[in-house]
């Protein structure tokens, strides 16, 4: 068995959290808890001829009031951006958090998650907006569930074969 640290980054309010609790637990709930510090959660997966167990690192939301603590990212083995498809500022917060992440734990395997996809018709984003950031893109719903485990596998994929 091998175990694989990931982080959950993003701005502020973004569903990282929700997210999480969808992939670990199978719930959603509406109502909104603020994350401080740091939130680690387990989940096993069984990939072909190989058991994997994900360590994610729920990472508190970055805003103007708190910035990310580099010591958070040391040991990743890769990491998950969250962006709130309605909010366009959150994507600013992810590039810089992707930047971030690369000078810290150099060039691992990363998937954006373009998170709210059940609320399609009130995107504040377009495709060349999102191709910014030059990574694999899945458009995820904490709230209905779609492409939350996928996105996962491939990013659990990605770091073993890596």
């Amino acid at each position: 068995m091998i175990q694989k640290k990931i982080c959950m980054l993003g701005g502020f309010g973004v569903g990282k959290t929700s997210l999480v609790s969808r992939f670990v637990h199978s719930i959603f709930s509406d109502k909104y808890l603020t994350t401080v510090g740091v939130k680690i959660e387990k989940k096993s997966l069984q990939l072909p001829n190989q058991q994997v167990d994900l360590i994610v690192w729920d990472l508190h939301g970055e805003d103007e009031f708190q910035k990310l603590r580099m010591s958070y990212l040391r040991g990743s083995a890769g990491y998950l951006l969250v962006v709130d498809a309605t909010r366009r500022s959150t994507l600013d917060t992810a590039l810089r958090l992707h930047a971030t992440a690369q000078s810290v734990i150099g060039r691992v395997p990363v998937m954006l998650a373009v998170n709210k996809s059940d609320l399609e018709s009130t995107w504040d984003l377009d495709q060349n907006t999102i191709d910014q950031l030059g990574c694999v893109v899945v458009k995820t719903s904490a709230k209905t569930g779609s492409h939350v485990e996928e996105t996962f596998l491939a990013l659990a994929r990605a770091m073993i074969e890596g």
